[in-house]
């Protein structure tokens, strides 16, 4: 018998849930909806139905050979629907994502301990958009534990809500399958029986198999037992989300390959709690640094309270401080991007005699590399004197800047700290700063000055625009800067 020899089947997949049947029916069994199952092409080699009949796995470890499995599929017919994404529930999650889960993927969310990874989990099992099963797969707690987490949450019934309000939760939670294990084959019999549309795991260094390994917890266990999920949610058109911890440099830990395996990782980050900013405290930040589907320069923000994660869409003055009377020398107002969202920050400033021979930078929020490039160049083309002096720079609210745009505001923090003139409070800023001192222009400037204008802004000082903008101060150097401010 030659087990290279293709095999063209014909199976009827919902297209609310993702349920596979064998011919077409009216009314899905899982989700219920009428008239949602479409014919698609499967291609399965008889080596599949082999495998599947005496429970061999192909590959190295099932005997078959590699060749034995490969298959071609004509563009043409592979179905459009594979490509579509599914909404999470929650917006700021979307927006990192690109849109939406997509469907055949794998995420790894990486974050400290105790920052949200398993609450966004599980708040993400109970807001996500499929009418499909859920599983979420714990090798840290307990279903008890999950239980209490959900009640404290809101997203299990309870005698204080409605009824309505009631039968709309339960339903939530039935969908809802948990299993608290670490191991991958007890994990892969759960896919099979269950197959569900989101596979939430938490987390990746429980994982294990007594084909990696007697020891849990390795590199090699992390590997192979992440890579079984992955080809088992890729294989039947799922999504699967892993959590893994991060070492005290704030990487994941485990092995590189891993954040290779996966489609998309996003981290998340916490504010420095430090900042004094009452609506900032519990602030999480989620940032994506790959993603195949989507923009890593997306940022998502949520807020840590009672009921878990909230989402911010409208950050408003968040990350601004809110003070009487004209500001203090050193802090400058910048409107930067992050994605396609204007955020204005207080960029703040402070310059001291060098206590060395060689002066030193201290900013975490704002790249070193970037502050000392600034202070070079405001010392080069107004002498303004920086290179005795150490210089501290900060973003109120916690939040990292990595766009080019809060240059010229940074500019203006140094400059106001050095000097003691404080620059106007209704002042926003934004603009790149070269190396020769001029002033390059950003990414939709317009869109940062009609923000800046809605939160009372009255002036917005930028680069040059090809269309007039209304309360835009154009400058085309940092010394035209420095006379338009200051006179």
């Amino acid at each position: 018998m030659s087990y290279s020899k293709k095999q063209k089947n014909l199976i009827y997949k919902c297209s609310s849930c993702g349920k596979e049947e064998p011919k077409w029916l009216g009314r899905c069994p899982e989700c219920g909806e009428w008239n949602t199952f479409e014919e698609t092409a499967q291609l399965r080699a008889k080596s599949d139905l082999f495998a599947a009949n005496t429970g061999r796995r192909g590959g190295a470890r099932g005997g078959l050979p590699h060749a034995a499995l490969a298959a071609t599929l004509p563009l043409s017919a592979v179905d459009p629907m594979e490509g579509s994404r599914i909404g999470s529930g929650i917006g700021e999650l979307d927006r990192v994502l690109g849109g939406g889960i997509m469907r055949s993927s794998a995420v790894l969310v990486g974050g400290e301990p105790g920052i949200g990874k398993s609450t966004l989990l599980l708040q993400l099992a109970a807001a996500a958009e499929t009418k499909g099963r859920i599983l979420y797969v714990s090798g840290e707690e307990s279903a008890g534990q999950l239980r209490l987490r959900a009640d404290r949450l809101g997203l299990t019934s309870s005698t204080e809500n409605g009824k309505a309000d009631r039968d709309k939760n339960k339903g939530v939670m039935d969908r809802i399958e948990i299993l608290c294990s670490g191991n991958l084959n007890e994990i892969e019999t759960v896919l099979n029986n269950v197959k569900p549309v989101l596979v939430l795991v938490d987390s990746a260094q429980t994982l294990f198999s007594e084909d990696a390994g007697a020891v849990s917890g390795t590199v090699n266990q992390m590997k192979f037992c992440s890579f079984e999920l992955i080809s088992w949610v890729k294989e039947h058109d799922a999504a699967l989300f892993l959590t893994a911890h991060v070492t005290k440099e704030g990487v994941i830990s485990g092995p590189k390959t891993l954040e290779h395996m996966v489609d998309t990782v996003i981290y998340f980050e916490q504010n420095d709690k430090t900042s004094g900013l009452s609506e900032a405290d519990d602030c999480r930040f989620l940032r994506a640094v790959k993603n195949r589907f989507g923009s890593v320069d997306e940022i998502g923000i949520f807020t840590m309270g009672e009921k878990g994660l909230s989402s911010i869409e409208d950050t408003g003055r968040m990350f601004l401080v809110r003070r009487e009377g004209a500001l203090p020398p050193g802090v400058a107002t910048a409107a930067v991007l992050e994605g396609s969202r204007t955020i204005l920050v207080e960029i703040q400033a402070l310059t001291i005699p060098a206590k060395g021979s060689i002066s030193r930078v201290f900013s975490d929020k704002i790249d070193s590399g970037r502050v000392s490039r600034v202070s070079a160049a405001l010392e080069k083309h107004l002498g303004l004197r920086l290179s005795d002096q150490d210089l501290y720079v900060n973003a109120a609210g916690g939040i990292r800047i990595s766009e080019v745009g809060v240059e010229l505001a940074l500019a203006c923090a140094l400059y106001s700290a050095r000097t003691g003139l404080a620059l106007p409070a209704d002042l926003a800023i934004a603009g790149e700063l070269s190396l020769t001192g001029e002033i390059r222009p950003v990414r939709r400037l317009l869109g940062r000055v009609k923000t800046a204008s809605n939160l009372g802004f009255s002036s917005f000082l930028g680069p040059f625009a090809e269309q007039p903008v209304q309360g835009l101060k154009s400058v085309k150097d940092i010394k035209s800067v420095v006379k338009l401010v200051y006179g």
